[in-house]
């Protein structure tokens, strides 16, 4: 099985920064693509940031500018840099990769922006 596991969520204040991580661990195989996603109470899961297993990222025009995704290989590991929080940027962020052809999902961290 395949795990993952985030961290660095926390409390920011409007147009600070932080930088989640989410490491998968188990019987990886192959990692394809990797991404983020976001939900707030009584909302649906919204896409955040995708980055390819080439190293192509994509972001949602909400943080297009602001929110960086990267991928470390040799550690199963990806990553985002979220930068000018907004209160709005507020919610559980969720990391989801496909291993193995499936897709795995994190726990979730939560990020609250507020002064």
């Amino acid at each position: 099985q395949v795990q993952l596991v985030e961290s660095g969520g926390g409390l920011v204040q409007p147009g600070g920064s932080l930088r989640l991580s989410c490491a998968a661990s188990g019987s990886i195989i192959r990692i394809n693509s990797m991404g983020w996603y976001r939900q707030t109470p009584g909302k649906e899961r919204n896409w955040v940031a995708g980055i390819t297993n080439a190293g192509s990222p994509n972001y949602a025009d909400s943080v297009k500018g602001r929110f960086t995704i990267s991928r470390d290989n040799a550690k199963n590991t990806v990553y985002l840099q979220m930068n000018s929080l907004k209160p709005e940027d507020a919610a559980v962020y969720y990391c989801k990769i496909v291993v193995n052809y499936a897709e795995v999902w994190g726990r979730g961290t939560l990020v609250t922006v507020s002064s």
